[in-house]
């Protein structure tokens, strides 16, 4: 093996197993360090106009459709003095929700089997015969 292979081999490996990691972190969208909320496109918006009334944890914890968003705006409207916002506005925020804090997936898990739940303690109509 010569010199010039002895380098470039360890190098290579090194840059092969680099690969992975690279691609995981450009999946991975940043999150701005003082709300946590995902640092794309609309997120000032929902910055300005979320976190002027409550924490962002508020969003950041939650998800749901864009129609899910859409009706809790509309409570916040009618219940909690929250303004109304022209059209292009209420549309970014409601992309930029259902984009990054949309439905999850697999989040809750399954029922417990029945044979794994606990007996009744309680009555129920079939006991009652």
């Amino acid at each position: 093996m010569t010199p010039l292979q002895t380098l470039a081999t360890p190098s290579l490996a090194l840059a092969l197993l680099a690969l992975p990691l690279a691609g995981m972190a450009q999946e991975t969208p940043e999150s701005d360090p003082g709300t946590g909320l995902v640092m794309a496109e609309g997120w000032e918006t929902v910055r300005s106009n979320c976190t002027a009334c409550h924490s962002a944890n508020l969003v950041t914890q939650n998800s749901g459709t864009r129609n899910h968003w859409e009706n809790l705006i509309r409570w916040m409207q009618e219940t909690q003095g929250l303004w109304a916002f022209q059209e292009e506005t209420e549309a970014t925020i409601l992309d930029y929700l259902a984009e990054h804090y949309g439905p999850k997936e697999d989040t809750r898990r399954p029922a417990l089997p029945r044979t794994l739940m606990p007996d009744n303690p309680y009555p129920t109509v079939a006991d009652s015969g």
